[in-house]
């Protein structure tokens, strides 16, 4: 039971990092892209249907890794708390400039509100990646459950590493060019007229810095973590995450050449959730590494609830992942085709 919580809270984290991976590309590029009031409105309105649902998905992964890993939840809020503050600080400042940057018909006003909604996005694919590379590397976990770490140190991986070293800083930017690329995509396909131009333009060098990211990025992680690769080999379900990764970036250039940009979009979902699981896969049972030895590490077996708490929460969620399922397959449905910005007054 603990190994298919471990899969379900993966897959949760997978899907968010997948919905809001997108408004978080348009929000990093709605600066470049669009250039006047109209065409930032017409950015705001392609995601404004799905933005905020889209972060359910975190609470929902945060809220799974709760019921079923409350040890790795603990140990990784009062290890990582000055990070998660900026990630929470991020998420709502993000929230905030969507909507209040429509509320008065003034320049500066607005100004900063999008200069804000920028920041705040560049910020939040850094941070969550380089959360990401703490987790592949380790952290200084003791014998007691917890840890402490500074923001940074000397940039170097070692037995007391800070949250950001070279390693985790290399992972963050390699979130930021995916979910930017990710982004941009998405605004080829739901945008027209000159934003579609310009999302369109970007998308392919964005897509080709991701592969040379994705090397070096690969290539970082056999480094400082030797045992990924080991642990990769003997893992049926990472070597099916690799092959949809691969089909995914394979899908997102086909789809760039033939500008079916929702094949592309599509294809950008299937890299992303690929590569989280290959992850996944070469960590299990691991949840959260130690760099101080594997005796204090916490896995999906020492750190899961008892079974029939695990039970109890499968069948709630058995209830609610279909729903929510069909709740984004119903909003895309509903808003399909191009967006149009709305006029003042009206929506974002």
């Amino acid at each position: 039971m603990h190994e298919l919580w471990f899969w379900l809270v993966a897959v949760m984290v997978a899907i968010y990092v997948v919905m809001d991976g997108f408004d978080f590309g348009a929000g990093i590029l709605h600066l470049v892209v669009a250039k006047t009031n109209e065409e930032r409105r017409e950015v705001l309105g392609a995601i404004g249907p799905f933005w905020d649902g889209n972060e359910v998905w975190l609470l929902a992964g945060g809220g799974s890794l709760f019921l079923a890993f409350p040890k790795v939840l603990a140990a990784g809020f009062s290890g990582f708390y000055l990070a998660l503050w900026l990630v929470v600080w991020c998420l709502m400042l993000r929230g905030i400039s969507i909507e209040f940057r429509s509320h008065v018909q003034d320049g500066l006003w607005r100004h900063f509100w999008d200069g804000t909604f920028a920041i705040s996005s560049v910020l939040l694919p850094v941070l969550l990646g380089a959360a990401l590379g703490n987790v592949l590397r380790g952290v200084p976990l003791d014998g007691s459950g917890y840890f402490e770490m500074a923001l940074w140190t000397n940039f170097r991986s070692g037995a007391q590493p800070g949250i950001l070293d070279w390693y985790t800083v290399l992972i963050g930017v390699f979130a930021l060019a995916t979910v930017t690329a990710h982004g941009a995509l998405f605004l080829a396909w739901k945008t027209g007229s000159a934003v579609h131009e310009r999302a369109k333009g970007l998308a392919t060098r964005l897509w080709l810095l991701v592969l040379v990211l994705w090397i070096l990025a690969s290539f970082a992680t056999f480094l400082v973590n030797p045992g990924i690769l080991q642990r990769l080999r003997q893992a049926p379900l990472g070597w099916l995450a690799v092959i949809i990764f691969l089909a995914g970036l394979g899908l997102v250039f086909t789809g760039l050449q033939r500008e079916r940009f929702l094949l592309a979009f599509l294809g950008s979902g299937a890299f992303i959730l690929g590569l989280l699981a290959a992850s996944a896969a070469c960590v299990y049972p691991v949840m959260l590494k130690s760099t101080l030895g594997p005796q204090f590490d916490l896995t999906a077996v020492n750190a899961s609830v008892g079974g029939h708490g695990l039970r109890t929460g499968l069948v709630w969620w058995l209830i609610g992942f279909p729903i929510a399922i069909g709740y984004v397959a119903f909003l895309f449905r509903f808003h399909r085709g191009k967006v149009k910005a709305a006029t003042e007054g009206e929506g974002y």
